[in-house]
């Protein structure tokens, strides 16, 4: 068993995230066993649930644009991404298999109509708190493990974030899966060990 200092963040792991899918990361489901097998090691654990109302800036269909392509938001630019983990869909279900009970917290992100959120940490505009370094703060945890999806979105900046707040993190890539967009997933590599995050299988 890890400290009490140390805390297990889990990711995303949600239907539309695996295959079948909206937003489909290859072999997502994959990752369940070695996420369930996780909790035993950590007295402190957090899931993370992707939230969006129907009417979410992200979603290319309400600019009548093509998934994939760019938007400029207040906060920057934008991927507007495939309607998914809409609140109350089947899509926005954790994935059959994950065991959910352990959860200490289930923190749901990206229900603000008007910001996507990737982070566990912050909404996009980097200011915006969802309340999980409060929490996190007053459990006394000092270390962070983040496994889920995907590694070079949503974990990505879950890392980059918790490194900015001053937390050791360390991702678990074997418990992870990356969309890798464009080689995204080595740009995500290169900035999380550069901000000091531990890449380990």
């Amino acid at each position: 068993m890890r400290p009490a200092t140390d805390a297990l963040i889990v990711i995303d792991v949600q239907n539309d995230f695996c295959p079948g899918g909206a937003l489909a990361v290859e072999g997502g489901d994959e990752i369940v066993p070695r996420i369930n097998d996780l909790y035993d090691h950590f007295r402190v654990k957090v899931l993370t649930q992707d939230w969006h109302p129907a009417n979410h800036a992200s979603f290319a269909s309400n600019h009548g644009d093509a998934p994939f392509s760019m938007a400029e938001m207040p906060y920057g630019p934008q991927i507007l991404w495939p309607d998914h983990c809409v609140q109350g869909s089947k899509g926005a279900e954790f994935v059959p298999g994950l065991n959910t009970d352990p959860a200490d917290l289930i923190i749901r992100k990206g229900f603000r109509a008007a910001i996507d959120s990737y982070s566990a940490f912050f909404e996009n505009d980097q200011a915006t708190p969802t309340g999980l370094d409060g929490y996190l703060r007053t459990r006394g945890v000092e270390n962070l493990t983040l496994v889920g999806l995907a590694t070079d979105f949503c974990v990505q900046y879950s890392a980059l974030d918790a490194a900015r707040l001053g937390y050791k993190v360390t991702v678990l890539e074997g418990a992870c899966r990356a969309i890798d967009m464009d080689g995204s997933l080595e740009d995500a590599r290169n900035a999380m060990r550069a901000a000091g995050v531990v890449l380990e299988q």
